[in-house]
């Protein structure tokens, strides 16, 4: 697993986390981002995926 910076848009609103992450993949960003926000989830746009450094 590797640390990963996921950039997106909530609601309109530029945010960002970081995750663990296998691949680094969009459909794993927003698997890890489901599980922070919940049902928020569905608000979320504009997913970028980078490794942290």
């Amino acid at each position: 697993m590797t640390k990963y910076v996921i950039r997106y848009k909530l609601d309109g609103e530029r945010r960002w986390d970081f995750a663990q992450l296998a691949s680094g993949s969009v459909e794993e960003a927003t698997a890890a981002l489901a599980q922070i926000h919940g049902d928020d989830a569905v608000k979320i746009s504009d997913i970028h995926v980078s490794k942290a450094l």
